[in-house]
Parts: C-alpha cells; sequence; structure tokens
C-alpha cells in the first residue's frame, strides 16, 4: 500500500505600503524562510490609500497570515484592526498584523521592541535606568522610542524637534517624564544624556547631515541612530570619534521583523551576523 504524502500549501506573508519597492523586508524574511527551510513566501504588496481597505481585508481570503505595514498605512491601520495591543495604542500606530481563523485582524507595533533588543544586542552594557534619554524627532519613530525607553525605566527624557509644538504633542501625551527642548538648544541637552537617539532623517543619504554637538555627552553614553542608509552615518561617525558607544539602525530593522515572522511561520527566527549581511546587500 502506498504512502499518502499530503502537500501542505506554503505560508504566506508580505508587507504592504505604497511605494513598497524600497522596503528591505522582503530581504529580511527571506532570509529566514530559506535558513529555516520553511515552505513560505514574504510578499511585497503595493496598495495605495484608495485600496488600502479592500486591500486589507482580501489578504486572509487569499491565504495570508499576516503582513507588515509600512508607509504611509501605519496610522490608519491602528482603527482598521479589530483588536491592538496595547504598545500599538499607545504609540499610535501599527506594523504587524496577523488574520485570525475568524478572519478578524490583531494589529502590534514592533518598532520599539526592535530598538531596544538592537540595543541590547550591540550595546551589552547599556543600561537605559541610570540617566537621562535625549531623543531627536517627534514622528512615528520617536513615538515608537519614546515609548519603549519609558517602558525600561527612564526616569527623565529630553525630547528635540524642529517644530516643537509636535514635540510638545509627544510630551503632552507620554507624561511629566517627557521634557520638551528646543531645537537650538538640543546641543546643551546632551550634557547628562546617557542614552541619545536619532529618529528624524537628518544624515540619511541625500539629506542634510544632523549638526548635534556631542562633546557633553558623557563618556559612557550610547549614541543610536535610526538612519541605516549610510550604516555609518556622520552623527555616529562623530560619537565613535569621542569614545562614545554607537549603534546603528539596521538591527532595529531586524529585530522588529521577529515577532511578526515567529506568528506567521511558526519559527522564532535570530538576528545575527549573516542576516545583516544580506539586508545590505540589494
Amino acid at each position: 500500500m502506498s504512502e499518502i504524502i499530503e502537500n501542505k500549501p506554503p505560508l504566506l506573508a508580505g508587507v504592504v505600503g505604497f511605494p513598497i519597492s524600497h522596503s528591505r523586508s522582503p530581504l529580511l524574511h527571506g532570509y529566514w524562510l530559506k535558513r529555516y527551510g520553511i515552505n513560505g513566501y514574504y510578499i511585497p504588496i503595493s496598495l495605495s490609500t484608495a485600496d488600502f481597505v479592500g486591500g486589507i481585508r482580501s489578504l486572509p481570503r487569499l491565504g495570508f497570515r499576516g503582513v507588515n505595514i509600512t508607509i504611509p498605512h501605519k496610522v490608519s491601520m491602528l482603527g482598521l484592526a479589530d483588536s491592538v495591543t496595547d504598545r500599538a495604542a499607545l504609540i499610535g500606530a501599527v506594523n504587524t498584523i496577523t488574520f485570525k481563523e475568524d478572519g478578524s485582524i490583531r494589529g502590534d507595533n514592533t518598532d520599539g521592541y526592535g530598538f531596544i533588543q538592537n540595543m541590547r544586542q550591540n550595546a551589552p552594557l547599556w543600561e537605559p535606568r541610570i540617566g537621562p534619554a535625549l531623543v531627536l524627532g517627534a514622528g512615528g519613530a520617536a513615538r515608537a522610542i519614546i515609548s519603549a525607553l519609558l517602558n525600561e525605566g527612564v526616569g527623565e527624557l529630553r525630547l528635540a524637534n524642529r517644530t516643537r509644538q509636535r514635540a510638545q504633542l509627544l510630551a503632552d501625551q507620554f507624561g511629566a517624564k517627557v521634557q520638551v527642548v528646543d531645537w537650538n538648544r538640543a546641543s546643551d541637552a546632551v550634557d547628562g544624556a546617557m542614552t541619545i537617539v536619532n529618529t528624524t532623517s537628518l544624515g540619511m543619504q541625500g539629506q542634510p547631515d544632523l549638526l548635534i554637538n556631542l562633546e557633553a555627552a558623557p563618556k559612557t553614553a550610547t549614541v543610536s541612530d535610526l538612519v541605516y542608509t549610510p550604516l555609518n552615518t556622520p552623527f555616529l561617525e562623530q560619537a565613535a570619534a569621542l569614545g562614545l558607544t554607537v549603534v546603528d539602525g539596521l538591527g532595529m530593522l531586524l529585530h522588529q521583523g521577529v515577532p511578526g515572522f515567529e506568528l506567521w511561520f511558526d519559527h522564532r527566527p535570530e538576528v545575527d551576523e549573516g542576516l545583516r549581511m544580506a539586508v545590505l546587500d540589494r
């Protein structure tokens, strides 16, 4: 009697944005799928704002277990999800969704998780509780970083943004531990800051440099830049020249993908040097 072999359909996930060609997430998840021998696909999906709701609703019927959400849909996804995690609600944006068996959508935000794991992996001595933090920028990424740092026990968080009003809105949301600093005084706010994070696009390839002087930072401070094109921004080069601990932004991208991959493909992946090289080599 011949053995009957059940051919299971491949597991499906992806990333939704508009445009989507810039995303490195397919490289990231594709590397993991190949490394762990998983029968699955991670597909980039371009959906305009007009097509977004209908497109998302159709994905479970097509067999998708979930997707990442990127620009410009992270905020609108918050209202479309049937349930969201506390951290997604606090951040005000969703970057990871999972489709339940009944077709309902669970939304999460893993950006803060990715940031913390990146810091832990690449700056093992980093201890966020021991001193103030300085966050530069007040966009969506800043929301995730502020939430994550406060959750890690930061007692004082200084927030500087080119438009003070946007920074003040975040301070009002996150409470008294967040103190707004005028952008032209950001270099002064470096004094005593043990964690310094750039969440702006300044320093990115094609953008002006981030002109913040780090000379007043404690010698034991840790400096991170969420920009990873280039990997070593002028901001990080300045920090390294001063002997400060530096953490580039690529690791945050890699680590934020871990929770979604585990949910969709039933395997918890590792972030290692092989993955970094695969994602950089595009």
